[in-house]
């Protein structure tokens, strides 16, 4: 490992040359592909060398444990920086795992109604807004791609797109089915009922990454409109695309173009395309097909959202807090960061176990 670590340094410190020279700056492309990868060496960089500072105090502690008169000072610093370093080694071993390819690209959101009817739809519309506040804060943009509303305010389904910094390594975990447990506004008895959504995050996918055969393509047009009719478009503006061979009907008119429709209904049908082919690579190492949504069931659940207690509940890791409403307004970085940690330290487990 300490070999890797250092050849990434010599690669850093290369990096770091390369970007200091004048002619370098004459390529702007260049200088965006080596500053990112700058970037992606750094946090494995600093944490090196924090590791080689303390190896360094910690051999200068050992000297002086001889040393009657220092000896009490010198076993403190001793223990501290075996300590850091047990702590810097075991952070080296995570951020030394293969980074999942597709951690930095843009996502494509599709939220779906499931069990529950009108609740369920009421509850699709929660996520969505929860979602876009997370992005908001995150300094992402978002933008609506096709929305199906209910006369009461729900979403049977929504698709959009978020933007930034590494929106997918943060969102992946929110593939699966939430659960929310709440008393509907529509429910006079007072009764709580179970409601379930579905959430898919795909990766943002280009032509060059899926190609789609235009003979495999059935596109159609409408006009697009809103809940009860609202919002009707005199044009024909909206798009429909089926992938014959899958069956895969994508459907966009949030645009005001057709054009624009069309290229982003586009670009939802290659995501979309795109997660099926690797779920079937997936399955065809583990030996089983790992569907990312599930059907909808309340027993399929990755989280429950139960208002009446203010409580969220991460099942796939065994989490619990009691902010339900600071997390419907967006704040959900607590839930996210122990998901990832989680994945982290599972990953590290599996190549432990594998070395």
């Amino acid at each position: 490992m300490l070999d890797k670590l250092r050849d990434i340094t010599l690669r850093f410190e290369e990096l770091e040359s390369r970007l200091s020279a004048p002619e370098t700056y004459e390529d702007a492309s260049l200088v965006t592909k080596l500053n990112r990868e700058q970037r992606e060496l750094l946090p494995l960089v600093e944490a090196y060398r924090a590791y080689l500072a303390r190896e360094k105090d910690f051999h200068a502690a050992e000297d002086m444990l001889s040393d009657p008169e220092l000896r009490d000072m010198a076993k403190e610093e001793y223990e501290a920086a075996k300590e850091d370093m047990v702590r810097l080694e075991q952070e080296l071993k995570i951020l030394l795992l293969p980074a999942d390819p597709n951690n930095g690209k843009n996502v494509i959101i599709e939220i779906r109604a499931g069990v529950g009817g009108e609740e369920a739809a009421l509850f699709a519309h929660s996520l969505y807004r929860m979602y876009s506040m997370y992005a908001e804060k995150q300094g992402w943009t978002s933008e609506l791609a096709n929305i199906n509303e209910t006369e009461l305010g729900g979403v049977k389904e929504v698709s959009f797109l978020l933007q930034g910094e590494r929106v997918y390594g943060k969102m992946k975990y929110e593939s699966g089915v939430h659960r929310v447990q709440r008393v509907p506004e529509t429910e006079s008895g007072g009764r709580i009922h179970t409601s379930t959504v579905t959430v898919a995050v795909l990766p943002e996918v280009d032509e060059v990454e899926f190609v789609l055969d235009p003979g495999d393509l059935k596109i159609d047009t409408f006009r697009s409109s809103g809940a009860g009719g609202q919002h009707v478009n005199k044009t024909e503006s909206a798009i429909r695309i089926t992938h014959l061979p899958t069956g895969t009907v994508v459907e966009c008119q949030d645009q005001r173009s057709q054009h624009k429709n069309r290229d982003r209904a586009m670009q939802i049908l290659r995501s979309r395309l795109y997660e099926q082919k690797l779920e079937e690579q997936q399955s065809a190492v583990a030996g089983e097909r790992r569907s990312q949504v599930g059907t909808g069931m309340r027993n399929e659940r990755i989280r429950t959202y139960n208002f009446p207690q203010g409580r969220l509940t991460d099942h796939r890791i065994g989490l619990t807090i009691y902010k339900l409403d600071q997390a419907m307004n967006g704040d959900i970085e607590e839930v996210l960061e122990a998901l990832h940690i989680a994945e982290q330290a599972e990953r590290l487990k599996a190549g432990e176990m594998n070395a």
